[in-house]
């Protein structure tokens, strides 16, 4: 036997043993960062959902937002700066500044959300929370279990968000109400789209990670903000449709 066929063995015995390390040390860091990820988004909804309900029947609360134009639109660009930061920095950042500012978006996004109290009527509000709730459950389950590949689709859902987006800006000027229903149901169809491509791909990050250690747990952190996204405007969306106004 040569060296170089020795060297060979040594490389495949190697190869067995690191994936035989992976096989043992993936789940369990699998595991733990799928749980993390849902927990935080979770956590970030109840934290959004709370401050919302509060402002909105804390009178002096809804006087000061109501009566500042400068405010409301500091709110929303703070909520620009906190996802874009948290997304373009979350590897500079360390797991508590970057856990911090996600529970901050989630505060400013309640303070945002909370007109919609004023907009449709409590039950609507909550019937249309748990029609959320049951189809994002239904197509992350669908993204998490599926074997197809939904990167492609991934590609168009992007595209078709660009597109509602715009639409929405331009409707700004017109507020054409058929434009508005319209887009509410591409909307919804986008983000029900979405939710599935998201899971898959928060499932396929989580599994590239042998440990659940610090940078692994900033990721994980990252797919919540993700998911929370998604929820939250598919509940937006479907509040459009079928929410009942005051």
């Amino acid at each position: 036997m040569n060296e170089k066929d020795l060297a060979s063995i040594i490389r495949e015995q190697e190869s067995g043993i690191n994936a035989r390390e992976r096989e043992r040390y993936m789940p369990a860091a699998f595991s733990v960062l799928m749980r993390k990820v849902y927990v935080w988004m979770t956590l970030a909804l109840v934290i959004t959902g709370f401050t919302a309900y509060y402002v909105a029947h804390s009178t002096s609360f809804v006087y000061t937002l109501m009566s500042s134009s400068g405010l409301m639109w500091g709110l929303i660009i703070a909520e620009l700066a906190l996802v874009i930061g948290l997304s373009a920095a979350i590897h500079k950042l360390s797991l508590t500044v970057a856990t911090l500012m996600f529970v901050v978006y989630s505060i400013i996004n309640g303070l945002t959300l909370s007109f919609i109290f004023f907009a449709y009527t409590e039950s609507s509000i909550a019937q249309v929370f748990f029609i959320t709730a049951g189809t994002f459950g239904a197509m992350a389950l669908i993204g998490y279990t599926t074997k197809t590949d939904l990167t492609s689709l991934g590609k168009y859902l992007f595209m078709g968000l660009i597109g509602i987006i715009i639409a929405t800006l331009v409707n700004l000027f017109f507020n054409n109400n058929m434009v508005t229903m319209i887009v509410s149901y591409l909307g919804v169809l986008i983000f029900v789209g979405l939710t599935a491509y998201d899971s898959q791909k928060i499932k396929k990050m989580c599994m590239s990670f042998e440990y659940a250690d610090t940078n692994a747990q900033k990721m994980a952190l990252l797919g919540a903000l993700t998911l929370y996204l998604d929820f939250i405007n598919l509940f937006i969306y479907l509040l459009r449709i079928f929410g009942r106004r005051n």
